[in-house]
Formats: structure tokens, sequence, C-alpha cells
């Protein structure tokens, strides 16, 4: 497997962990010091992106992930992707389809997203 395909597979890894709406599961794929902007401009640390994905008002139900480009340079990876989100939101179905940017790392053999941005959305 290359360094691209086990990237690819981390990904994957993540947009899994959000659809399962599982605290634990999604703070394993995010670097502890992890960063996230959002369509909205928000900008979270891994304790709030994991609390306002796993638990209020947002149910994710899946996260499609589409035109992946990986680019890695030693540990460290860059992924821009489209992503079409599947939520329910107050008990609403919604879809959302965006473009994002993810920056990852490689520690101990183990890729973990560092940052990220989504949108504006599509």
């Amino acid at each position: 497997m290359t360094d691209e395909d086990a990237l690819r597979a981390a990904v994957e890894r993540r947009a899994e962990a959000l659809a399962a709406g599982e605290a634990s599961g999604l703070e394993a794929v995010l670097h502890p010091r992890f960063r996230w902007t959002s369509h909205r401009g928000e900008v979270f640390d891994r304790a709030a992106y994991v609390r306002s994905n796993t638990a209020g008002g947002l149910v994710w139900r899946q996260q499609l992930v589409d035109r992946t480009d990986v680019v890695v340079l030693g540990d460290t990876g860059v992924v821009t992707c489209l992503v079409t989100d599947h939520v329910e939101v107050e008990g609403e179905q919604r879809s959302y389809r965006m473009p994002v940017t993810q920056t990852w790392i490689r520690e101990h053999g183990r890729w973990t997203c560092l940052a990220g941005h989504a949108g504006p959305l599509l």
C-alpha cells in the first residue's frame, strides 16, 4: 500500500467515524491538537468538534468523499476533496455538498487529521 493509499483509507475512516456518531471513534482519527474551520467560518478545537458532531441537534447519517486528491510529503499529507454530508438537524433530513481540505500527519505509523477546512457550500 502506498502512503497515498494509506492516507485515503484514513480519510474514509474519518468519514465513517462521523457517520457512526461515536465520540471515541472520531477522536481516534483526530490529532490531539486538531483544528477545524467549518463552512460557516466557525473554528473548533478537537473537543468542541467532537462534541458538535456527536452530541446535540446534529445527527450524522453519511459522509461521501469524492474527487479525492492526496499529496504526501514525508509524514505530512494534504487532502482535497468534495464531500456530500447527509445529516439530520432537529428531525429534518439535510444534505450539503462542499469542498474540503484536510492536513494529516503520520506519527508512529498512524495518520491523524491535524486540521481541516470545509466550504463554501455548493
